[in-house]
């Protein structure tokens, strides 16, 4: 599960695109590289966050500035997609 890309459905960070940091058994631990560094992951229950096909390999999110950089690219895909 660490390194899926979600889209949060609930919250104040709701339709915003994070990463999967870490887990256990009922919240999952997140981070967008901005809001959310690395160094301070957004905890959120498992139910309000929708998954994504995509994943990012651990070594391309080391730092925020990749991880931004990362979900930037995917956010530009996703704008492009809708109508």
């Amino acid at each position: 599960m660490v390194g899926r890309i979600v889209s949060s459905r609930a919250g104040r960070d709701k339709n915003r695109f994070m990463v999967v940091v870490s887990s256990d058994e009922k919240f999952i631990y997140l981070c967008d590289g901005k809001e959310r560094p690395l160094s301070r992951p957004k905890r959120k229950n498992i139910k309000h966050v929708a998954f994504t096909n995509k994943s990012l390999d651990e070594n391309s999110y080391k730092t925020d500035k990749a991880l931004r950089r990362a979900l930037a690219v995917l956010r530009d895909k996703a704008e492009r997609e809708e109508p």
